[in-house]
């Protein structure tokens, strides 16, 4: 048999992985086949039976017959047996990854597909699944072609008539007629595993005799065969080069000239070799680690089969490549191991021989793959990660057989099959396969990294430097053999990944990714102390009380562009009380609520509390929110008034109860309930008596609270008109534009006349905050400095442009005198009734006169008429309107009697001013300091 394919067993070699899906995988049961499909459990198989021979065979394969001449013939055997320590530690740690993956559970039909996938999610492994689907299609019509040009080389006749090297005239060879017998040989294949797997399974036991006899037959030869001249292939019409070479026999002179390397021309391709060429060509023999485990369900003991099997075979193929390598370079010439790759065959003791090794373990790799390809189509299809696309695939046999898939296999092969070419595939294989590998080390390392107190294998001999070590090393194979199809291979895996992300349902199987993130996270928020923090590193983290989320959607994204990129935490109280209830009724409610934020696509957390009041239920999460570093720093209530408003989640989805699919199977609509009352508006009779669960007092309380808590405070204002999309038009050309208004002065105590303490800062920078968001950045600050015509406009206009400057913040400022308004200031206010309706309620208006009554003679309230001269004084200063204004928010006064009349304060300021946040802060938060 000559190599009329350039480096043709390098190129057959390289599916030698797809055998790794050896035949003989049951199919277990499973949630989405039915039960009467599969009518009694597997034959059950030993270590040896079951992982020794198919992950020998699938080592081995033709490659230990045709590749030991091409490698110690231009590397030496110095550098061979170097190749083969490193290649063998590669996959070495591989194996290890494989064998502690495999014996942390039982593994369903897919083998590596779904290894990767219950470890690293549908996302990756069914990308990773579909490169070793096509990788076992390729690799069955690789095998096949080889065999076809195996056999013709050795029995066909050309078109002329002319017989080839080494044939016996038989049979006529051509494209078409290969076609024709690899369309049979796949044939034969098909009817197999048409049969079933099990076919092939018993037959593996007689290939791997027949395999051990033709390599004992190899290693006699080299000690009874005598010297004899072997013929070279006559590939190249150059007569000044040898035609024959020798076959020494054992002798030291041989060895002496067989030690070093002596790279040179390849007589198949007519390129010169190099350590890594021939490096990447022996490595492609060294891989089909993953036979055994792909049989753990026909294992009796899993759990110990496949790591003793694993490692015996490996161990057993090692020493067998390396004792080959020393006898070929004590008998052979170099000439002759350069020349003549299949020499086995001519210097056997029978030469037949060889050639039915070749010809068994081939076929055994065909089928091999072919099986392997089906079960791998079979197990994606059904965990339905392409939907229906694959649905068909799924469907098997009474015995559980997926016949469908198999002929899916067999009709892709035979596409391929056309394309006739060895060359065009078998490297696309080869790193196929690479990848698997790496992913399954990835797989086990996330795990390792992860530390779930699930993941336990028996199998312990691996540590994360393995796993990465044999990451590693199967990407650098993948970029020897060819940068170009390694490249496009994980660039296919990426797009199939995204693909699924985006496509994929829900699964059930757990995703390694939320342990690495739960891992991580907490080892950071351990890192972060409190103790270090920095004014120049602080960022606003925010816990939001919402009452309903169905009036305050707008509030919610608004808050979302502030947070930048800080804590952003949505806060509920449900009143009540544990002791009174059977069970926490806030457990159904936490997927509606994180629904609700996967569906304004933001960025919180969800944070519920059962209370017996709102104000204890604030106190309470204001104190457990949060962990460690990260905890909130402003509290942002709903301003208390009763301001009408509209249900603004009005999708389906967010119906009193709305149909869905069962997260956990994906074929099952379950009746979803979502937690949220209707709004206020909405309401009739007692409901709406009852809408409000505090008072103003308790509002009052709150905010007291939350600043003696050392929290920032933020009172949102007609919110509940907000419409985000609505804004953000206004930024377009033609529009208005986009305006953001800041008052920086406490406006109900003008004689303090200060924009630079601590509350007017803050002020001052949550502005700036909201104006760096990528969303907001379109936006104008306008900064309204209130002066007395006395004082110099001038001057207080430049020294607020260079306290902006200091800051680095961009902002538009206006003087606005306002000696007219202040004159206002310090008039009493004698009557109750002159209190805004909206802000007290029926039930408190007695108990506010009685409190007012009882103040002291000489207490100074605010005047009405001062108050409403400074909202009209913001209302002139609005044109255009802006998107949002930001206001002072003085402190609670200390008399809590003060409560109702402070409240009424804020409602005048803020009356009709469109979406305004009051703003009181507690801590610095702006730093000139680099």
């Amino acid at each position: 048999m000559s190599e009329k394919t350039p480096l043709l067993h390098y190129r057959l070699s390289s599916s030698t992985h797809g055998s790794e899906r050896s035949v003989g995988i049951s199919v277990e049961k499973s949630p989405r086949v039915p039960r009467e499909t599969v009518e009694k459990p597997p034959v059950k198989l030993s270590t040896f039976v079951g992982v020794i021979i198919p992950t020998v065979l699938s080592m081995f394969s033709v490659v230990i017959f045709l590749r030991i001449g091409f490698v110690v013939g231009h590397a030496g055997l110095y550098q061979s047996i170097l190749m083969f320590l490193v290649a063998y530690l590669i996959i070495t740690m591989t194996v290890l990854s494989v064998c502690a993956v495999s014996t942390n559970g039982a593994i369903d039909a897919g083998g590596a597909y779904y290894m990767i996938s219950r470890a690293l999610g549908p996302e990756f492994g069914g990308s990773v699944g579909i490169l070793y689907f096509f990788a076992n299609v390729c690799g069955c019509a690789l095998y096949v072609l080889g065999l076809v040009e195996a056999i013709t080389v050795s029995f066909g006749i050309s078109e002329d008539g002319v017989g080839l090297a080494y044939s016996h005239h038989v049979l006529p060879v051509g494209y078409w007629w290969s076609f024709l017998y690899a369309s049979g040989v796949l044939l034969l294949c098909l009817v197999v595993c048409l049969v079933g797997a099990n076919v092939y399974a018993k037959a593996t036991l007689l290939i791997f005799f027949i395999v051990m006899i033709v390599l004992s037959s190899v290693f006699v030869s080299f000690f009874i065969v005598g010297p004899r001249v072997v013929v070279l292939p006559a590939v190249f019409a150059n007569s000044t080069l040898p035609t024959t070479a020798n076959f020494t026999g054992v002798k030291l002179d041989t060895l002496l000239g067989n030690l070093w390397a002596s790279y040179t021309v390849d007589y198949t391709t007519g390129s010169v070799m190099s350590f890594i060429t021939v490096f990447a060509v022996m490595f492609n023999g060294c891989t089909g680690i993953m036979a055994g485990s792909n049989m753990s369900g026909d294992l009796k003991n899993p759990g110990y089969s496949i790591p003793h099997g694993t490692l015996t075979a490996v161990v057993f193929t090692f020493i067998t490549y390396n004792l080959l390598a020393v006898l070929v370079s004590c008998s052979c010439e170099r000439l002759l191991l350069q020349r003549n790759y299949s020499f086995l065959r001519d210097i056997n003791i029978w030469y037949p021989l060889v050639m039915v090794g070749i010809y068994s373990s081939t076929l055994s790799a065909a089928m091999s793959n072919l099986i392997g390809a089906s079960r791998i189509l079979f197990a994606v299809s059904r965990d339905n990660i392409f939907g229906g696309v694959l649905a068909p695939a799924s469907r098997t046999s009474k015995t559980g057989n997926p016949w469908v898939s198999v002929l899916m296999s067999w009709s892709l092969v035979q596409v391929v099959l056309l394309s006739g070419k060895l060359n065009t595939i078998a490297s696309i294989v080869t790193i196929c396969f690479l990848l698997v590998y790496a992913a399954v080390d990835l797989a086990c390392l996330a795990l390792e990294w992860a530390s779930a107190p699930n993941f336990r294998p028996t199998f312990r001999y691996f540590t994360w430097h393995t796993c990465a070590l044999g990451i590693v090393g199967c990407l650098v194979m993948m970029f020897l053999i060819s940068a170009i199809y390694a490249s496009v291979s994980i660039t296919f895996m990426l797009v199939l990944l995204l693909l699924i992300h985006y496509l994929c349902p829900t699964s059930s199987w757990g995703y390694v990714s939320q342990a690495l993130i739960f891992h991580q996270v907490r080892k950071y928020l351990l890192k972060l102390d409190v103790r270090k923090d920095h004014v120049k590193f602080w960022r606003p983290q925010v816990l939001l009380m919402v009452a309903n989320p169905r009036s305050s959607t707008g509030l919610i994204t608004f808050i979302n562009d502030v947070k930048k990129s800080g804590l952003y935490v949505l806060g509920h109280v449900q009143l009540g009380k544990l002791e009174m209830l059977p069970a926490d009724p806030l457990q159904s409610c936490y997927d509606s609520w994180l629904s609700l934020v996967d569906h304004l696509n933001i960025k919180a957390f969800v944070s519920l509390t059962l209370a017996d009041s709102v104000r204890h239920g604030i106190q309470h999460l204001l104190l457990i929110s949060g962990l460690g570093g990260m905890r909130p720093n402003i509290l942002v209530l709903g301003f208390y008034d009763d301001c009408s408003t509209k249900d603004n989640l009005q999708d389906c989805v967010f119906s009193t109860s709305a149909l869905s699919l069962d997260k956990f199977n994906p074929d099952k609509v379950q009746k979803r309930i979502f937690h949220f009352p209707a709004v206020r508006g909405d309401r009739v009779g007692s409901e709406a008596a009852s809408a409000k669960d505090l008072s103003i007092e308790e509002y009052v309380f709150v905010i007291a609270d939350a600043v003696k808590m050392q929290k920032s405070v933020a009172l949102a204002r007609y919110f509940c008109t907000f419409n985000r999309s609505e804004v953000f038009a206004r930024a377009k050309p033609g529009q208005s534009g986009l305006y953001v208004d800041v008052w920086p002065l406490n406006l109900l105590r003008p004689d303090s006349g200060s924009y630079v303490d601590t509350c007017s800062l803050f002020l001052l920078q949550l502005a700036c905050v909201l104006h760096m968001s990528h969303a907001w950045h379109q936006a104008r600050l306008r900064l309204f400095l209130c002066v007395k015509t006395g004082s110099c406009l001038q001057e207080a206009e430049e020294k607020l442009q260079r306290m902006l400057k200091d800051l680095r913040i961009t902002a538009d400022v206006y003087t606005v005198p306002w000696d007219h308004i202040v004159v206002l200031h310090g008039q009493r206010q004698a009557k109750v009734n002159q209190f805004h309706p909206k802000v007290q309620t029926e039930g408190h208006k007695e108990g506010a006169a009685e409190r007012l009554q009882s103040f002291p003679s000489n207490t100074t309230l605010l005047s009405d008429e001062y108050l409403c001269a400074v909202n009209l004084l913001i209302r002139e200063h609005g044109d255009p309107p802006p998107a949002v204004r930001f206001l002072y928010l003085p402190h609670p006064p200390a008399d809590t009697r003060r409560y109702t009349s402070y409240l009424h304060q804020l409602d005048l300021l803020s009356r009709e001013l469109g979406p305004t946040l009051l703003i009181h802060g507690v801590a610095p938060v702006l730093t000139t300091d680099l």
